[in-house]
């Protein structure tokens, strides 16, 4: 699942970028992803999603473009940043942030394309199959595909896998959402999924292949059936 932030304060523009992103999907026959829009950045900030990719007005009322991007960075958030703006003089200041792109509005679709290219490229390459997790003195490799869920509990974060084991670590669930792949979804603040194990929601439960139940907050329970209908057509189910 590719996640994809919009943050500009033109709903116009916002809606143009959605539909070059729509036909960019389409052509290239990539089903499971998931767009979300923000008016501002304050907006962005407050999200309680993590982006793969995140395209940034810079002209916006405080905090601006640039400065929501510096306390993206601030806080250790490495989505790709994709600038969109009609200063081209600020390219320059672009790379203070590490932003991975910077379009110029009006939108070229030709240069868009190349972009979603490359964007798709770099997350190719950073996906991975396993994580290394600390534990006292020592460490643990876990399989991404034997995690069921993942909760939080005070500052610990266990990993509740197939076998029925669990393995605990000290860390944010915000850091860890950052690490895994595109199956995990956040259906509450205190849990992620693994949807190759979600076998349906309902009533604010989240039910696991396994008999597990967890809870899914109001607000997610819509994007979480959104999420599972997309990733079950990519893989032909």
């Amino acid at each position: 699942m590719i996640k994809i932030a919009i943050c500009d304060d033109k709903p116009l523009m916002a809606q143009e970028l959605a539909g070059h992103l729509a036909d960019y999907m389409k052509e290239n026959r990539i089903t499971a992803y998931d767009i979300s829009s923000f008016p501002d950045g304050r907006s962005l900030l407050n999200a309680a999603d993590r982006f793969d990719v995140i395209f940034l007005d810079i002209q916006m009322e405080q905090p601006d473009g640039m400065e929501t991007a510096k306390l993206l960075r601030r806080r250790g958030d490495h989505s790709l940043l994709v600038f969109v703006t009609v200063l081209k003089e600020l390219v320059f200041d672009a790379f203070q942030v590490e932003a991975y792109d910077y379009l110029l509005k009006p939108l070229d679709s030709a240069r868009f394309h190349q972009t979603m290219d490359r964007v798709l490229r770099s997350l190719e390459q950073k996906t991975t199959e396993d994580i290394v997790i600390q534990r006292g003195t020592g460490c643990e490799v876990v399989l991404l595909s034997d995690i069921v869920y993942c909760e939080v509990l005070g500052r610990k974060v266990y990993l509740h896998k197939s076998d029925g084991t669990v393995s605990d670590y000290y860390d944010k669930l915000e850091d860890l959402e950052r690490r895994v792949d595109g199956r995990f979804f956040k259906c509450h603040r205190s849990y992620l999924v693994n949807l190759d194990y979600v076998r349906g929601c309902q009533d604010g439960q989240v039910l696991l292949s396994q008999g597990e139940r967890v809870p899914a907050s109001r607000l997610r329970e819509r994007e979480l059936t959104r999420a599972l209908l997309r990733y079950m057509k990519e893989r032909g189910i």
